[in-house]
């Protein structure tokens, strides 16, 4: 990170006492304070006011937490429990860059759109306006967000062929026994 950069970040120190303390405003703010720099897209770290040890993602992860304890959660109970199973997997780092790509993705369709949108006097939707459009389109997207899905799905499926077989033919390249795939039969 370039020191231009880290300067114009903005500092966030968590204390001892659990308090978050927004150096740039010099006061005391809350977690729903931090949602609000995300959804304003600020670039912020939050560090330990001790150790210096970089806390953003575990405060981010609190917001989640959070959110998904209250109103409809985003993520279901298996969908949670499938990412649980990657933590430790050989694919963990591929299916944090695959799930990071496919959310920005969904974000760039989604920033297309509302930029792109205007209403009849040349204004753009308000958050209810969107909310009555989604309701309505809300089956189509549906259906086009299954259809990229089932597309992500098949091009993942086909890397892994693809790498299953380079494995196969860089390890047979080895004088490993190859274990037999019946027990042998006892005499």
């Amino acid at each position: 990170m370039s020191s231009a950069k880290k300067s114009a970040e903005r500092l966030i120190k968590k204390y001892p006492n659990r308090r978050l303390y927004d150096t740039q405003t010099s006061s005391y703010i809350t977690l729903t304070d931090v949602k609000q720099l995300v959804l304003e897209s600020e670039t912020f770290t939050v560090v330990d006011a001790k150790s210096n040890d970089d806390l953003t993602r575990s405060i981010l992860l609190q917001i989640i937490l959070e959110e998904e304890a209250s109103g409809v959660p985003m993520f279901s109970t298996d969908v949670l429990a499938q990412i649980i199973r990657y933590y430790g997997h050989a694919m963990q780092g591929m299916m944090g860059s695959y799930l990071e790509k496919n959310i920005q993705a969904f974000t760039d369709i989604q920033r297309k759109l509302t930029t792109s949108s205007t209403n009849f006097d040349g204004k753009s939707f308000s958050p209810e306006m969107w909310t009555q459009f989604m309701n309505v389109q809300a089956p189509i997207m549906q259906g086009m967000m299954n259809n990229y899905i089932d597309q992500s799905k098949s091009l993942f499926v086909q890397m892994q062929e693809q790498m299953q077989n380079q494995s196969k033919s860089l390890f047979s390249a080895f004088p490993f026994a190859v274990p037999p795939t019946t027990p042998p039969e006892k005499k």
